[in-house]
């Protein structure tokens, strides 16, 4: 059923263990949830924004709540789950520097994936069509895109290198294919990190 997924979300439930204990916030309909649930019997919990999304999860049978990473992480206990996963969501968080600070008190490791607005064809349409780019990471056009916050490879790195958190893998995509970390900020299309306290 992995194979079915976004490719990020594919590497995050292809390195969750058995049986863990996840809270997947910005869930949207529970695609992840339901995948980790089938595959590796995973206890797995839903934050997510959009009304709509929350009851097509919940139409699945997922346990998620309607809530906003930005303000509503802080309800819940610290380690409380094993992993906390965001997927494709820091950018279009208010605070991201705190909300990785959140990740990492609720669970011990934290899956974070996000597009990559260094990559080499963003960098291209910007440069040469002076136009926001439209890219299968970035699909929507820029009045229309949720992300507030334009995030790189590098600029990721250096938040968590200043905030202390380690690496403990990171995976880089171009379209459905994973990559070497080699020259990654420009080749990349989107990045997966496994992030530990």
């Amino acid at each position: 059923m992995t194979s079915a997924l976004r490719p990020d979300l594919a590497i995050i439930a292809d390195h969750l263990p058995e049986g863990a204990r996840v809270l997947d916030i910005g869930c949207g309909d529970g695609g992840l949830m339901a995948a980790i649930r089938e595959t590796k019997s995973a206890d797995a919990r839903g934050l997510e924004l959009d009304a709509t999304n929350v009851a097509q999860a919940m139409a699945k049978g997922l346990s998620v709540v309607q809530g906003d990473a930005d303000t509503d992480l802080a309800d819940y206990p610290d380690s409380a789950f094993d992993y906390a996963i965001l997927s494709q969501t820091l950018q279009t968080t208010r605070a991201p520097d705190a909300i990785l600070t959140e990740l990492l008190r609720i669970a011990p490791r934290a899956f974070v994936s996000f597009p990559n607005f260094a990559y080499w064809r963003v960098r291209a349409n910007l440069m040469f069509g002076g136009r926001m780019p439209v890219t299968g990471a970035l699909p929507l056009s820029w009045y229309a895109t949720e992300n507030i916050h334009h995030v790189t490879i590098d600029d990721f790195r250096a938040l968590i290198g200043q905030q202390g958190i380690a690496v403990e893998q990171a995976w880089y995509l171009s379209g459905n294919r994973q990559r070497g970390a080699g020259a990654a900020n420009l080749l990349a299309e989107q990045a997966v990190f496994l992030l530990g306290r």
